[in-house]
């Protein structure tokens, strides 16, 4: 069904643009994944004066929206009354170029005739300082310069130049390309290297995407999944970005409204173990570099939760009132106050990334006992947090307990650091660490366990239930065949199914009762059922979230479950991680499907 957030995204690991069906640009932050949005109509209300920019079909009728195939092109046809009909072509600049990755902060916008003699208003209005000042403009003999505060930017184009600056109507009767970029000037023509620019990317992305490791069902969801993690990866450090917008609010009148535009610890391991499912392993081998730097570095300081996507860098949680909000939802915010939250499961974060990197031949620089030596000490600080109480997995702001996901992944790192050991040759360390895990792993399957419930529950010697404990096989905690799982699945189906999709939990917490489904626990729910046996059911539940999806196959955080409407923020990492290892568990083998179809 349309709803808001029906935005494709076209992106390079330096910024993303989301597009919305009529070719309108309503989020983009400048000149990076976590700066300020330029374009920021998607969080001023419902009826925008500033901060887009869009190419406006008079009289238009209609308009469909799609990407071009295994690509992060996007391509908007539009049409009029009159049968006039145009497309936009969106591109941001992704491919090798003098044996470099070229990814500028640059949009390219080529509009092209298709039928007819369209009539259209190029409109481009940013906004600077979040939305609260305007550009000075002035004009060049082939750009537009918008000049703000800090940043400035510049549009350079083969499109009459006083046409756009007056957004004055005109006949297309060519195609025209609109450069959007960093001040500096472009001494090629804006027309060629708009073209260049478009069939180099379209290049990347189709050798990108086939060298993917897909699955044999569903394999254009799970590539479109991929590309969205792709572009949540800032190429320039290496960190992951949970989602590429802030403010989108988890449900309707509501302020749980955060900025998710850094790097969580949690959310970047499954990414990373999604894209590594898939055999792309370079985006783990750039988060270790990005760990190295933000976390490792930092011998004796407590690890946080959450970075920004440069270390260092600013993170205090602020308001920007000089916008309206998501739909009017107020408040948006900049930077967010989990960074000073305790959450103990970021140490298996960290941990569970890197593993693959001892173990995965085709590294050309697999980890070794250099690298091993500078986990190790996350190992022990996870086994002394294990048994101690935290925000948790969801990040309460008003409690501490010590909760089940939380102690399960710091028994995790222990287990693993104890596996890495043995497999770099060092024996004595493999057999204290795993000295250390099996007593950690006894106490939470013990405490964990509620005999009133017939459940583990949420937090140790506690009661309730989350979704996170549908990942207690996923960790290695416990097997899918253990009867107290087994149970644990019925339990959390009974108690936070919302028809049919999981909340997080239902407990108030500080901000009331959670009413929207959290998408990513209805993908674990897929799982643990797939796991326990259930596969009719796991199967019939995955294509039920798949038909959730936005009209170019992307997902939200959370969503309605009655209406569908998706919330929260997006794209999110979390719900195309779920989608992809989902898709991985349930597929059929390609030898199954194809070998051996009969």
């Amino acid at each position: 069904m349309p709803q808001p957030l029906d935005l494709a995204v076209a992106g390079n690991g330096t910024i993303a643009a989301l597009i919305d069906p009529n070719a309108r640009v309503s989020w983009l932050c400048w000149p990076r994944l976590d700066g300020d949005p330029v374009f920021c109509a998607l969080m001023d209300g419902t009826s925008p004066e500033h901060g887009f920019a869009d190419i406006d079909l008079l009289h238009r009728t209609e308009s469909v929206q799609r990407y071009r195939r295994n690509t992060a092109v996007v391509e908007t046809e539009l049409a009029d009354r009159d049968g006039n009909r145009l497309m936009v072509i969106d591109t941001v600049p992704r491919f090798r170029r003098r044996g470099r990755m070229f990814r500028p902060p640059m949009l390219v916008r080529r509009i092209q005739p298709l039928a007819g003699r369209p009539r259209i208003r190029v409109r481009i209005r940013p906004r600077f300082g979040w939305g609260a000042e305007t550009p000075s403009i002035r004009t060049g003999s082939n750009h537009i310069s918008y000049r703000g505060p800090a940043e400035d930017m510049r549009v350079t184009t083969d499109a009459p130049v006083g046409f756009i600056a007056h957004e004055t109507a005109f006949a297309l009767d060519r195609p025209l390309s609109l450069i959007i970029a960093t001040g500096e000037s472009l001494t090629e023509a804006p027309g060629p290297l708009a073209r260049e620019f478009e069939e180099e990317t379209t290049t990347y992305w189709h050798e990108w995407v086939r060298l993917l490791n897909v699955p044999f069902e569903w394999q254009d969801a799970v590539i479109r999944a991929a590309i969205a993690l792709k572009l949540c990866a800032h190429d320039d450090t290496g960190a992951i970005v949970a989602a590429l917008t802030t403010s989108i609010p988890e449900a309707p009148d509501t302020i749980r409204n955060w900025d998710y535009r850094f790097c969580w610890l949690r959310d970047a391991f499954f990414t990373v173990e999604a894209l590594n499912r898939l055999g792309v392993t370079r985006t783990m081998e750039k988060f270790i570099c990005y760990l190295a730097g933000a976390v490792l570095g930092d011998s004796g300081v407590p690890l946080r939760p959450v970075y920004p996507i440069v270390p260092d860098g600013p993170m205090l949680e602020d308001e920007a009132p000089a916008l309206a909000g998501f739909l009017g939802h107020r408040p948006v915010r900049v930077g967010n106050a989990a960074v000073d939250q305790q959450q103990n499961d970021a140490w298996g974060s960290v941990i569970l990334a890197a593993v693959q990197m001892f173990f995965d031949e085709r590294l050309p620089h697999p980890g070794d006992t250099m690298l091993f030596h500078q986990l190790e000490p996350l190992a022990a600080a996870a086994a002394k947090a294990a048994l101690t109480p935290d925000a948790g997995i969801w990040e309460y702001r008003g409690r501490n307990r010590i909760h089940t996901f939380s102690a399960a992944m710091c028994w995790a790192a222990v287990d693993r650091m104890a596996r890495v050991a043995r497999r770099v040759g060092l024996d004595e360390e493999a057999t204290r660490l795993k000295a250390r895990a099996v007593p950690i792993r006894d106490e939470i399957l013990r405490r964990a366990w509620s005999e009133p419930e017939r459940a583990f529950v949420e937090s140790l010697d506690g009661e309730g239930l989350d979704a996170a404990l549908l990942l207690m096989p996923e960790i290695g905690i416990i097997t899918p065949s253990d009867p107290r799982f087994i149970a644990t699945v019925e339990a959390i189906q009974r108690h936070l199914a919302r028809d049919g999709l999981l909340l997080r939990y239902s407990a108030p917490d500080d901000f009331g009762a959670p009413d929207t489904a959290f998408l990513v626990c209805s993908f674990w729910l897929v799982d643990a059922l797939h796991d326990i046996g259930r596969e009719e059911e796991a199967r019939a539940l995955f294509e039920r979230i798949l038909g959730l999806r936005n009209h170019v196959g992307l997902l939200s955080e959370d969503v309605d479950p009655r209406t569908g409407q998706l919330w929260g923020n997006y794209p999110q990492t979390y719900s195309q991680v779920g989608l992809i290892l989902s898709a991985m568990r349930l597929s059929r083998s390609w030898e199954e499907g194809f070998w051996r179809a009969w």
